[in-house]
C-alpha cells in the first residue's frame, strides 16, 4: 500500500472511533446510529445492600381437619372401622395353692337314718286294689304298715322298691306313689301254672309320701296264696335328701 493511502486510512479510523464514542452513542460518520458493539466484560460485584423488611408469617396447616375462619381447630373426623381381634395372650402364671380347708367332722352310718322293710304275703284280705303283705320280715324304723300294705316316708330322699309276686293266672301290678301309679307290670299266664312276676323302681320321696303295690281293677289279678311259694314286697333308702 502506498504511504499516502495508509495515512488516510489511519486518519479515517481515528475519526470513526471518535464518532462512535460521541455522546456515548455509536454513530456512523454520516450521523446515523451504528450497529451495537461487542458485549463488555462482566463488572465487579457491587457492595452488600441493607437488610430488607421481615416477611409476613405463613399460614399454619392443621392435618386433623380444616380450620375455621377465626383460626380455631376444625371438628374431629369420623371414627375409623374397628380392627380385627388380636391374637390370644399367653397364659398367665399358675397361682399359689390356697390354704388347706378345715377338716370335716367324722360321720358314721350308725347315726344316719336307715329306713328299710321287707314283707311277704301270707293270707291278706282280698278287698281293695292295694296288695297287702302281712308278714313282716324286716321293718327298720317301722315305716311299713303290714295292715294297710303301705310304706310311709319319714326321711326324704331316694328309695328303691322291688316286688316278686307269685301268680297262677294273668296278673297286672303297679308300684304306686300316694295312690297314683308310677310303673306298671303285666304278665299273661294262659297255662295256669305258678310263675313269678317281678318289678322295681327308684322313687324320690318327701316326708309323708306313701308307696304301695296295687292291682289293676280292669285286669284279673290271680295272686297265689299258699305254702308252696311266697310273694315279697321290699324297699329301702338309697340316699337321703341333702339340705
Amino acid at each position: 500500500m502506498q504511504p499516502g493511502l495508509l495515512l488516510a486510512a489511519t486518519t479515517l479510523a481515528a475519526v470513526l472511533g471518535m464518532a462512535l464514542l460521541e455522546d456515548e452513542v455509536c454513530k456512523a460518520p454520516d450521523g446515523k446510529n451504528g450497529s451495537p458493539g461487542l458485549p463488555g466484560r462482566p463488572g465487579r460485584p457491587g457492595q452488600k445492600g441493607e437488610p430488607g423488611e421481615p416477611g409476613r408469617p405463613g399460614l399454619s396447616v392443621n392435618i386433623r381437619g380444616p380450620r375455621g375462619a377465626d383460626g380455631d381447630p376444625g371438628s374431629p373426623g369420623f371414627p375409623g372401622t374397628t380392627g380385627p381381634p388380636g391374637a390370644p395372650g399367653l397364659p398367665g402364671r399358675r397361682g399359689m395353692p390356697g390354704p388347706p380347708g378345715q377338716k370335716g367332722s367324722a360321720v358314721t352310718v350308725l347315726g344316719q337314718p336307715r329306713p328299710a322293710f321287707s314283707a311277704s304275703r301270707l293270707s291278706p284280705p282280698r278287698s281293695g286294689t292295694t296288695v297287702v303283705f302281712d308278714r313282716v320280715i324286716t321293718n327298720q324304723e317301722s315305716s311299713y304298715n303290714p295292715q294297710t300294705g303301705k310304706f310311709t316316708c319319714k326321711t326324704p330322699g331316694l328309695y328303691y322298691f322291688a316286688f316278686q309276686v307269685v301268680s297262677s293266672g294273668d296278673l297286672c301290678l303297679a308300684i304306686a306313689k300316694n295312690g297314683l301309679r308310677v310303673v306298671s307290670f303285666c304278665d299273661n299266664n294262659s297255662q295256669g301254672i305258678l310263675q313269678v312276676n317281678s318289678g322295681s323302681s327308684v322313687l324320690s320321696l318327701a316326708q309323708g309320701d306313701q308307696v304301695s303295690l296295687t292291682t289293676d281293677p280292669a285286669q284279673s289279678s290271680s295272686i297265689y296264696s299258699g305254702p308252696e311259694a311266697d310273694s315279697v314286697f321290699s324297699g329301702f333308702l338309697v340316699s337321703p335328701e341333702t339340705a
